[in-house]
């Protein structure tokens, strides 16, 4: 199986690709429009913000080559919310694969902005991504932005308001916590989007 990482300039690139060792499957970065569209499986990483992300993407020309993917798409952290239509960070548009915008977590008595830590994962819709040992478990995250509940959520969190921990919409999938670093909930997960 070929796994491609997009390079997409985020910072999280190598502890995503030793995860996918660790499962026994090398991935490679690329931003090269035809290796993305020959692989088996696309992971769009992130750890950032959503306009340089958006700009990079525009000045590969990966924007349309993304949104015209058939196989299984995975976004990670801000990688998910790029999938989105719009996002209020920097007030930029997205991918638009998946109708949902991205707000500013409001935080609350006690809690930061950014929400940084382990928190729980809980499924609210049946998905293959988010079968079985990923149904529900402690994730880490990383992110002051978030996907409000919407028709493309398929799991939630809360901090200091409910949010979505992982959405999907026909092939393109996301989860706004780190696989590579939740432990058993982050392994199941990409088991579950490799098979």
């Amino acid at each position: 199986m070929s796994v491609v990482l997009v390079d997409s300039g985020g910072a999280n690139i190598g502890s995503v690709r030793y995860a996918l060792q660790r499962l026994g499957v090398e991935a490679s970065l690329s931003a090269d429009a035809a290796t993305i569209r020959a692989a088996d499986r696309v992971i769009l990483p992130g750890v950032g913000a959503a306009a340089p992300a958006m700009a990079r993407l525009r000045e590969t020309g990966l924007v349309e080559v993304l949104r015209g993917l058939g196989q299984p798409v995975l976004g990670v952290c801000l990688g998910m919310q790029l999938l989105c239509t719009h996002s209020d960070e920097g007030d930029v548009d997205g991918l638009g694969v998946i109708d949902a915008r991205v707000r500013r977590l409001r935080g609350g008595d006690g809690l930061r902005v950014p929400h940084m830590g382990w928190n729980r994962v809980h499924r609210v819709a049946p998905h293959p991504l988010c079968a079985g040992d990923a149904e529900a478990g402690w994730a880490y995250f990383v992110h002051a932005y978030a996907v409000p509940r919407c028709a493309a959520t398929l799991a939630t969190c809360e901090h200091g308001e409910v949010f979505s921990a992982a959405i999907g919409r026909a092939n393109f999938m996301g989860v706004q916590y780190h696989p590579e670093r939740s432990a058993a909930l982050g392994v199941a997960l990409l088991r579950n989007f490799l098979a």
